[in-house]
C-alpha cells in the first residue's frame, strides 16, 4: 500500500483528452474542478489526441508524466466506451495518481511503475450524479480528481482491484545483429518516434569506429545518424536520439512521416554489424 501524502489545496491536476478546443468540454472539466477545489492548479498536457485513439493518449501520457511534481493527479480521457460497462479506474503509484477509463490508457505508464495500487471508482458520493451519462469525464472523473486534490484517500473512491485492461504491445527484441521495435508515435513535425532506446545506440556507436549502425524503417535502410536536427543537411532522412531518449527518424525541416509513408506500428529495427 502506497504512503499517501497529505495534499494541499493547490495540488496539480493534469488533463489529457481527445476533446479538442472547439467545444465546451475542456472548460467544463475545469469548471467542475474549480467548483470543488478553487485552489487546484490545472495544467493542460494536450487536448489534441485524435478522437478515440487510445494508443495515442497512452503514449502522450507516458511521455509526459515524469516531468510533473510529486502527487500530481493525472486525469486522462480518451473514452470511446463511455456509457458502457467499462470501469473507471484510479491508479496510485509511488509519486502520482492516475484517473482514466479502464480501456488501456494506463498501459505504458503502469508498465514503467514497479509498484502501484488500483481502485475501481464507484463511490457515488464523489460524483456529480449517480445516473448514467454520456459525459462521465465531467460527471465522475473530474469531481474525483478534485476531491483527491483535497486529500480524500483513494480507498474512499471504491474497492481495490487487481488488474486493468492493457493495450497489446510487443517490447523491442534483441538478436545478435539487431534490436527490433516499432514506430510508437508520429509528432506534428512528422518525426517517427520509435520504442528503441537511445542508450542502445550510444553503446553500439562507442564500440565501432566508424559506426556500423543503421536504422531500418519498414524496408528502407537509413544510414545517417546525427546528434541533432541542426547539424543534419536539409532534406536528408536521418535518425537521432530524441528528447525522450528514444531513437527517432526525421528529415530536417521536413516530414519523415510523409517521405516514408510512416504509420504507428511500422517496424523499426536498429541494425549493427559485428566486426
Amino acid at each position: 500500500m502506497k504512503e499517501i501524502n497529505k495534499m494541499n489545496n493547490s495540488s496539480i491536476i493534469a488533463l489529457l483528452t481527445d476533446f479538442g478546443w472547439d467545444d465546451y468540454f475542456v472548460g467544463v472539466l475545469k469548471g467542475v474542478i474549480a467548483s470543488i477545489n478553487p485552489q487546484a492548479k490545472v495544467i493542460d498536457i494536450s487536448h489534441g489526441i485524435k478522437s478515440f485513439q487510445i494508443h495515442e493518449g497512452a503514449w502522450q501520457l507516458v511521455a509526459s508524466y515524469r516531468f510533473f511534481p510529486r502527487d500530481t493527479i493525472f486525469l486522462s480521457v480518451v473514452d470511446p466506451g463511455v456509457g458502457s460497462s467499462r470501469k473507471i479506474i484510479l491508479a496510485h503509484t509511488q509519486d502520482y495518481f492516475f484517473i482514466s477509463p479502464d480501456n488501456g490508457l494506463l498501459t505504458y505508464v503502469l508498465a514503467n511503475e514497479a509498484d502501484f495500487d488500483l481502485y475501481e471508482i464507484k463511490n457515488q458520493k464523489y460524483f456529480l450524479t449517480s445516473l448514467p451519462t454520456t459525459f462521465e469525464a465531467r460527471d465522475k472523473m473530474a469531481p474525483v480528481a478534485a476531491w483527491l486534490s483535497l486529500g480524500i484517500s483513494p480507498e474512499e473512491m471504491g474497492p481495490r482491484i487487481e488488474s486493468f485492461r492493457q493495450l497489446f504491445y510487443q517490447p523491442p527484441m534483441k538478436t545478435e545483429t539487431e534490436y527490433s521495435g516499432q514506430i510508437m508515435y508520429i509528432d506534428k513535425f512528422g518525426n517517427g518516434i520509435t520504442d528503441l532506446q537511445g542508450a542502445w545506440l550510444k553503446e553500439l556507436l562507442a564500440k565501432s569506429s566508424p559506426p556500423l549502425v543503421s536504422l531500418r524503417i519498414k524496408n528502407k535502410e537509413i544510414s545517417r545518424f546525427y546528434p541533432s536536427y541542426a547539424v543534419a543537411p536539409a532534406g536528408e532522412v536521418f535518425f537521432l536520439i530524441g528528447s525522450l531518449g528514444l531513437i527517432e527518424v526525421a528529415i530536417k525541416e521536413g516530414s519523415a512521416a510523409h517521405e516514408l509513408s510512416l504509420r504507428v506500428g511500422d517496424p523499426a529495427t536498429l541494425v549493427f554489424k559485428k566486426k
